[in-house]
């Protein structure tokens, strides 16, 4: 199970954003990489071209580039806004047709809020 997965808010911890504050908007597990939200923006020169809507505008463009998944934490608004660490708890439920089941919840160290 991921520690990190799409629409999770996340905090910077190196780089030249170090500190930003986003939301994850796209993981890349094979190259433990996410796109967040704001964060480590390129630009990008983009050719003018046809698309389906009509004629594309080229010129240059801001886009998001990945950011390797060490690089973020959780942001943790219960604990005072700081990053925490993300753990998992095994908990017992039971299936619609009444069999039993184990979950794994993924949960903030800092607050012990579940994600």
């Amino acid at each position: 199970m991921a520690r990190i997965k799409k629409g999770d808010q996340v905090i910077v911890i190196a780089g030249k954003d170090k500190g930003k504050v986003g939301r994850v908007l796209e993981v890349r597990p094979t190259q433990d990489r996410v796109i967040v939200e704001g964060v480590q923006r390129v630009t990008k020169h983009t050719k003018v071209g046809q698309s389906a809507q009509g004629a594309r505008t080229g010129g240059i463009e801001t886009v998001e580039a990945p950011i390797h998944v060490s690089n973020v934490m959780i942001y943790d608004a219960k604990a005072k806004g700081k990053r925490t660490r993300v753990g998992f708890r095994v908990e017992e439920g039971t299936r619609p047709n009444g069999a039993a089941r184990t979950v794994r919840v993924r949960y903030a160290k800092k607050s012990g809020e579940d994600l």
